[in-house]
């Protein structure tokens, strides 16, 4: 299948303070946040992407935006919900420290398959729609730009972390073992067989490398190579 490049937004005036932003509206990136997303966009503008997909959510549109305008040919934005940031409940637009002293947080900490919000949702949900999201794109792109279509979805921390937890066959209970940093890009080439982590939370170098000539394909393609392999995808 395709490849999807998984961008998280850039710093917020939130991230910045310690606030648990959720679904709040008005949390825009902060000077920083713009910086870390023009510089995401710099290292995917040599690799022309299927598409360009974000969360609804300000943040990630304005990261969206920036990574979109130094494309070669910029793309009309798609939005998806299914990559919307974890509904929090009661929790959004509380300061971190705060929560740190909820009985929850533990919770969320060592077992959060088990965690839901207060009038939010659980975890557990917010894993299934991200990554039935991710499947559904995936699986579109490949059938209409081919089985080396390479394409964007911009969202947030927990999601991403989530959607690689499941790419990397982990229980959602080891989720919180993965890191996605403000303006990361991580990378999940999919396959009949199973998904491929290619990088994971990485801020630097030209991402062009995952710009292959069109092929068919190949059987195999699902295969890790034994003893790795050359690196890198070739045509």
């Amino acid at each position: 299948m395709a490849t999807v490049i998984l961008a998280r937004h850039g710093r917020t005036t939130a991230n910045a303070t310690g606030v648990l932003a959720g679904r709040g509206k008005g949390v825009h990136l902060d000077e920083l946040g713009l910086a870390q997303a023009r510089s995401a966009g710099e290292r995917l503008a040599g690799l022309p992407l299927a598409a360009v997909v974000t969360s609804p959510l300000e943040r990630c549109r304005e990261t969206a935006r920036e990574i979109n305008a130094l494309q070669p040919a910029p793309l009309k934005v798609a939005t998806e919900r299914g990559l919307l940031e974890c509904d929090y409940g009661s929790w959004t637009g509380r300061e971190l420290k705060s929560l740190a002293k909820e009985k929850l947080w533990q919770t969320v900490q060592a077992h959060p398959a088990n965690a839901r919000f207060p009038e939010g949702e659980s975890m557990a949900q917010m894993m299934a729609r991200s990554v039935a999201a991710v499947r559904h794109w995936d699986a579109r792109l490949e059938e209409q730009h081919g089985p080396d279509a390479v394409w964007l979805a911009v969202s947030h921390g927990d999601v991403i972390k989530s959607i690689l937890a499941d790419a990397l066959g982990m229980h959602l209970d080891l989720f919180q073992r993965i890191v996605a940093d403000p303006g990361s890009l991580s990378v999940i080439r999919y396959t009949a067989l199973r998904p491929f982590v290619v990088s994971v939370n990485s801020h630097a170098g030209d991402l062009s490398v995952l710009k292959v000539k069109k092929r068919r394909r190949r059987r195999g393609d699902s295969d890790a190579v034994v003893g790795g392999g050359a690196g890198g995808r070739t045509a």
